[in-house]
């Protein structure tokens, strides 16, 4: 019996969009049935951190590189396997060198020339970068968002003179009664600001902080 093809162009055109045409971070994989018999691609090899023909993939060996919060889904995942399933996923691996790496794994049926299911076939896609784009972007957007609500807050201190708890605690209030998102409210907290600027008395008051130093300490 003669390995199945796993190049469809199908499969292959949703592997290159999820890997942005990168063919080094795609690789296909077969699964036999009969013996239990894994085939990687050298791809899928490296994605591993091995180089290829270096180990023989078993199922213990895959189950070893999932991350500890994914194993039990991948688990599940290679029982379908073992009975030829599909199964689609994306979940992390670590691999020899100990790094994490995020992968889409997808796999369809693999029918011998009778039509009898022989096992599982598919590809690995690295979407690694992609993740650790879409989180540098997570990251950017929630250090803005404290920032606004940080400057939002030290206006309110000044402005009724509180401190910083009970000057969250009115964006808050703010942010639930008119159902807007608390960076929202911060945002045009500053924009109205910025906009009708302070009386003259508030701006006299602190360019005679700021120039003469009146009223500052050391504290």
């Amino acid at each position: 019996m003669t390995d199945t093809p796993v190049d469809s162009q199908e499969s292959w055109d949703v592997a290159a969009v999820f890997s942005g045409g990168e063919s080094q971070r795609v690789g296909r994989f077969r699964y036999f049935v009969a013996n239990q018999r894994w085939v990687w691609s050298d791809q899928v090899a490296r994605m591993h951190g091995y180089e290829p023909g270096a180990v023989e993939p078993t199922t213990e060996l895959l189950l070893s590189h999932q991350h500890p919060d994914d194993r039990a889904k991948v688990a599940e995942i290679l029982e379908r396997v073992k009975t030829g399933g599909q199964f689609s996923s994306r979940h992390r691996v670590i691999d020899a060198s100990g790094c994490t790496r995020w992968m889409v794994v997808v796999g369809d049926r693999m029918i011998d020339e009778s039509g009898d299911v022989i096992g599982t076939e598919g590809f690995y896609v690295d979407v690694t970068d992609s993740v650790q784009s879409d989180l540098t972007k997570a990251m950017s957007g929630v250090v803005e968002s404290r920032a606004l609500i940080e400057q939002a807050k030290g206006v309110l201190m000044v402005a009724y003179g509180v401190d910083a708890d009970r000057a969250f605690d009115i964006l808050k209030w703010r942010s639930q009664t008119t159902q807007v998102k608390l960076k929202t409210v911060a945002a045009q907290l500053l924009h109205a600001l910025m906009r009708q600027g302070l009386s003259a008395e508030s701006t006299s008051a602190v360019d005679r902080l700021l120039v003469a130093g009146t009223g500052l300490t050391d504290d």
